[in-house]
């Protein structure tokens, strides 16, 4: 298992203890836990079944043949 050094103010110090603490964990596993949710590199399997989960709600191709116009480009 890899070990980090983490210098931190202290302010930053306190924010870390107090929310590893309220959730029930050790400041080391806080933080994996943390670095591992702001690396993940895929859809929650929760996410990706809501895929098709509203069936009136209007398709891309139905938005976009209303909305065909182009926004007015401002030149630089």
């Amino acid at each position: 298992m890899a070990q980090v050094t983490l210098y931190l103010d202290d302010e930053t110090a306190d924010r870390l203890k107090k929310a590893a603490k309220q959730a029930g964990l050790s400041r080391s596993r806080f933080l994996a836990r943390l670095v591992r949710e702001k690396t993940v590199t895929e859809w929650p399997q929760a996410v990706k079944d809501l895929a098709g989960a509203w069936p009136d709600l209007e398709t891309v191709e139905r938005r976009r043949r209303h909305d065909a116009r182009d926004a007015r480009r401002v030149k630089f």
